[in-house]
């Protein structure tokens, strides 16, 4: 048991203290991380708290072999294991802060939907329940009175996430990107900028827009490549009952919550492929570790 799991003061401290880490990063550049084409990077897609793969990625990183080692997570929270309307998946949020200070440098959980949902009490279901009350009320049952205190800091770990990490070698890795039809509103310049309160909320912030896009056009993906210097585009948002598909001409997107959840180790020292070969790149989180039920 961690030892913030039911202490609430303890658990701010842990996630203030990783959100002053990132917000400080020298990769930091505004909106976003930009990593330089050093080392290799792990990617993943949602994690939706499945503890087992996360245990497998972390595994697979070996951040300890190497300070070039590094890892990239988004949509942590809001997992399928709600046991009477109570989610814990704010524990994948500690294990994951406990890593950011552990490996500063080289771990790198981005904005996803359900983090902006739960930072700014935006109605968003799961499994047929309303995923922010599931989320409070685990607060609720690990640190009772105190569980402001906890949520608070959730605030704060999220708020000082990036938007997304773009790689020097081409590839840019985001939750997802804004759908065709809301272009009209979405503020291209984003990575120029922190964002602001209005970013997060919709129907046209710009990075609930990035989060929750779906229904990318040929056109689209080609113009945002061409805008923000990207060659391919690596998100998750959209179910991949294999773990990994690819979308023509340049988007790969990736799951790693399911029990096909894959991964994709890049070398950023090369210049990333095109997207149809790196989707050919994925490696099964099965073999790597146990499933979640222990086997």
């Amino acid at each position: 048991m961690h030892r913030w799991a039911n202490d609430a003061s303890a658990f701010a401290d842990l996630l203030e203290t990783a959100a002053r880490l990132l917000r400080d990063s020298p990769y930091r550049a505004r909106s976003a991380v930009r990593l330089p084409k050093r080392g290799r990077l792990l990617a993943t897609g949602d994690m939706h708290d499945n503890i087992a793969n996360l245990d497998a990625v972390v595994r697979l990183a070996a951040l300890d072999e190497s300070p070039r080692n590094s890892v990239v997570f988004h949509e942590l929270i809001h997992g399928e294991l709600a046991y009477d309307g109570v989610d814990r998946s704010f524990r994948m949020l500690g294990v994951v802060a406990e890593l950011v200070l552990r490996y500063p440098l080289q771990v790198h959980p981005i904005l996803a939907n359900h983090e902006i949902a739960q930072c700014r009490r935006q109605p968003i279901t799961k499994g047929g329940a309303d995923s922010v009350e599931c989320f409070d009320a685990g607060l609720e049952w690990a640190f009772g009175d105190e569980a402001e205190v906890a949520a608070d800091a959730v605030v704060a770990f999220i708020r000082a996430m990036p938007i997304a990490v773009r790689c020097d070698n081409g590839l840019m890795i985001s939750h997802s990107l804004p759908a065709d039809a809301a272009m009209r509103w979405f503020d291209t310049r984003i990575f120029e900028r922190d964002l602001f309160d209005e970013d997060f909320d919709g129907p046209d912030g710009s990075a609930y827009l990035m989060t929750w896009g779906r229904a990318h056009s040929h056109a689209q993906l080609e113009r945002l490549a061409d805008e923000w210097n990207v060659r391919t585009f690596l998100v998750g948002h959209q179910h991949a009952p294999q773990g990994i598909e690819y979308r023509a001409p340049n988007l790969v997107i990736l799951n790693t919550d399911h029990d096909a959840g894959r991964v994709i180790m890049v070398d950023l020292e090369q210049d990333v492929p095109d997207a149809a070969t790196l989707a050919n790149r994925g490696i099964e989180l099965v073999q790597t570790g146990p499933t979640q039920d222990g086997s």
